[in-house]
């Protein structure tokens, strides 16, 4: 499911109206948040806002420079005001599950250098419980030991070449399917635990989602 393009919009809309003058942001990185990002660049031109941006994938940081955003770095500054980013998957509870475009490990690491951790999806990424299969990134000497996971592990290819899919940092992602996930947390826990795996793709401190729809946005808060 590709997703509500209007809803992602929306979304990109609602969280770019966060920004504030002084800011430093953290950039994740996909589809909605590349709009989240260009309404950031829009907002830059008409109300001469002067923002740093950490950016969570070499992608992101290309269209945050196109977009006119001054980049930065953790090692110059180590607390963000906010960090912004979309989810594969949200569940109830604000839990999500990312990785689809492989830059998990990064996104987390500023997500964690953030105050706030704010989410842009459109509608049909949410659900009551998790259920998608979880990307972890792995070392490629590791890739047996982690395929010994509880869940069915799918090395990911990239697209129909016959290779395998490079994450950001050079990592190949596995792609793990639990099913339902009734406790992202412990789970979570479980993952990072694992020989071989760098980072997980369950996210549990997420502050705030936007979410858009054909007709507005709605705003979940922990």
């Amino acid at each position: 499911m590709i997703g509500n393009e209007a809803g992602k919009e929306r979304a990109a809309e609602s969280v770019s109206s966060l920004i504030k003058d002084g800011m430093v942001v953290g950039l994740g990185t996909g589809s909605t948040t590349e709009l989240a990002i260009i309404k950031i660049g829009e907002q830059i031109r008409e109300e001469s806002l002067d923002i740093l941006a950490i950016p969570t994938s070499l992608k992101t940081e290309m269209l945050a420079v196109e977009c006119g955003i001054r980049v930065t770095t953790l090692t110059e500054f180590s607390s963000l005001d906010l960090c912004i980013d979309g989810a594969d998957q949200v569940d109830s509870q604000l839990n999500l599950v990312k990785g689809g475009w492989g830059s998990h490990t990064r996104e987390k690491i500023v997500s964690y250098a953030a105050k706030r951790l704010v989410i842009c999806v459109d509608d049909t990424k949410v659900v009551e419980q998790l259920n998608k299969p979880v990307p972890l990134a792995v070392l490629p000497y590791a890739v047996k030991v982690v395929k010994e996971l509880g869940g069915i592990p799918v090395l990911r290819q990239e697209g129909n070449r016959g290779g395998y899919f490079i994450a950001e940092g050079g990592n190949l992602v596995v792609d793990a399917d639990f099913g339902v996930i009734t406790n992202p947390e412990k789970l979570g826990v479980a993952l990072s635990s694992v020989v071989g795996s760098v980072e997980h793709g369950i996210f549990t401190n997420a502050t705030e989602v936007h979410i858009g729809d054909d007709t507005g946005v709605e705003i979940l808060k922990r």
